[in-house]
């Protein structure tokens, strides 16, 4: 298994320490090529008009847009969610809109007003995972495909998945936070073997205890 880490700009180097961390290869990514053959694909946090930059430059919008459409688990935290959201709130126009939902840019203002959180993902078990948020989107509409996965203690929403993309307003790899990754990890390997017998599903349907 190789889960990519789009490596254009942002933190993609503690993404990849962390898949390091749970045992699977990471692979970083700045070119077309090197997104076939991926199980899965990680973008990271950074500035989400940097990314759609550069990801037109280089030519990975369609190769990403296909790995997502053959089911592989599409990861994005932070600004990786931005890019990966159907709607941006002011009327930017989307750049991977594979996830229906509508995000607000810097909706916690400035990086001065960063800040860190211990946040219920029912999903990963019962232990609270830790997030810091700096210059975090925050999601204002989820569509009816959309699981919301964690909420902040004022009900506002920082985590969703649909289906295959999972994406979090937060950044867990900065917390020392392997469970979101494990959890890509499950979902590219329940992807790449789904069963004798059954249909590929694109994301695991059975809920797990994740390690942290």
């Amino acid at each position: 298994m190789k889960i990519g880490v789009l490596a254009v700009q942002g933190d993609f180097a503690e993404h990849l320490d962390t898949l390091e961390t749970i045992g699977v290869e990471g692979v970083d990514v700045r070119r077309p090529e090197q997104v076939a053959g991926l199980s899965g694909l990680i973008l990271p946090g950074g500035e989400s008009t940097t990314m759609r930059r550069l990801i037109d430059r280089w030519g990975l919008r369609d190769p990403i847009l296909e790995l997502a459409a053959h089911g592989a688990p599409i990861f994005g935290t932070c600004a990786g969610m931005i890019v990966l959201s159907r709607e941006i709130a002011g009327g930017e126009a989307p750049i991977l809109p594979l996830l229906d939902v509508t995000v607000a840019r810097n909706a916690f203002g400035r990086q001065l007003e960063s800040f860190e959180a211990d946040l219920q993902v029912p999903v990963l078990g019962d232990q609270s995972v830790h997030g810091v948020f700096i210059r975090a989107p925050i999601v204002e509409r989820t569509g009816p495909d959309v699981d919301v996965l964690a909420r902040l203690d004022d009900g506002r929403v920082v985590a969703v998945r649909q289906r295959n993309i999972l994406a979090t307003a937060f950044h867990p790899e900065l917390a020392g936070e392997t469970r979101f990754h494990r959890l890509v990890a499950a979902m590219a390997s329940e992807h790449e073997d789904p069963g004798e017998g059954s249909g590929r599903r694109p994301y695991p349907t059975r809920r797990s205890r994740l390690g942290r």
